[in-house]
């Protein structure tokens, strides 16, 4: 899930961290995060697709702590961040579905739905501060994690992410060793998209750091410049040369969130 903040002026901004998985939740974890307004009036922020689902927790104010399961999108969705707001997130890769939340994500596709405070076995206590989070994050998700992890499965998100989606479904099929049938039904079942779709999301994902650079033309996987700008605006509802400029630091993701 990536953020980007429709704020007006660039010194009224939402204060970003990250915090990268060690060890073997890189393998189903993405990266742990935390978005802060700390501004004195209300934040617009747009969710846009980047292959990821998300868990959430909100803390505003002295308010309960307010927990969501957000799955995969592939569409904008705007969201009003409060004052004295804080999130609290995990950032998953697809495999956390299945070994971590034990759970098929295609009824999430473009949704979220809630979760109680104490999933998993969080507390209040472990949203006091970001560090603390992620320390109580992954000491729940190593009890959970699948003591048998099937290796063909890994191997193929392996080769997605490390490609950023840019291999035809024939190539992932001759490497993974499971017919495009076989993909597919997997990929429509256990996220609610095809295989082909979720390659376009990650692709779509990996052209931000280009973007950053200046560089509006397309890198990979694009037949032409047509199908680039094309495919930027459907999920970003923006050109490339708009996010390009970024101007007001109105994507955040451009200057914080630049991971692939």
């Amino acid at each position: 899930m990536i953020l980007n903040s429709q704020t007006n002026p660039p010194a009224a901004t939402l204060s970003f961290q990250s915090i990268e998985p060690e060890g073997s939740m890189a393998d189903f974890v993405h990266y742990f995060w935390q978005l802060t307004n700390a501004t004195t009036e209300p934040k617009t922020v747009t969710i846009l697709p980047d292959g990821y689902f998300d868990l959430l927790f909100s803390v505003v104010n002295n308010q309960p702590v307010q927990g969501s399961l957000v799955g995969l999108i592939t569409q904008p969705v705007d969201y009003l961040m409060p004052i004295n707001a804080t999130t609290f997130a995990i950032s998953f890769k697809l495999p956390a579905a299945e070994y971590l939340f034990n759970t098929s994500m295609a009824d999430l596709v473009n949704k979220s739905t809630a979760i109680p405070l104490d999933f998993w076995g969080f507390a209040p206590a472990d949203f006091a501060d970001f560090t603390h989070f992620v320390s109580r994050a992954n000491q729940l998700m190593t009890t959970r994690s699948s003591p048998s992890l099937d290796p063909r499965k890994l191997a193929l998100f392996v080769l997605l992410y490390s490609t950023n989606g840019d291999r035809s479904i024939t190539d992932i099929s001759a490497t993974i060793h499971w017919s495009p049938r076989q993909l597919n039904r997997y990929f429509t079942r256990q996220f609610g998209l095809s295989l082909k779709a979720y390659c376009t999301l990650l692709r779509y994902r990996a052209s931000f750091g280009q973007l950053m650079d200046g560089k509006l033309y397309p890198q990979q996987g694009y037949a032409d410049q047509a199908h680039f700008s094309k495919e930027i605006k459907k999920y970003s509802r923006a050109t490339p040369k708009q996010l390009a400029a970024n101007k007001k630091d109105r994507f955040i993701q451009l200057s914080t969130l630049s991971k692939p």
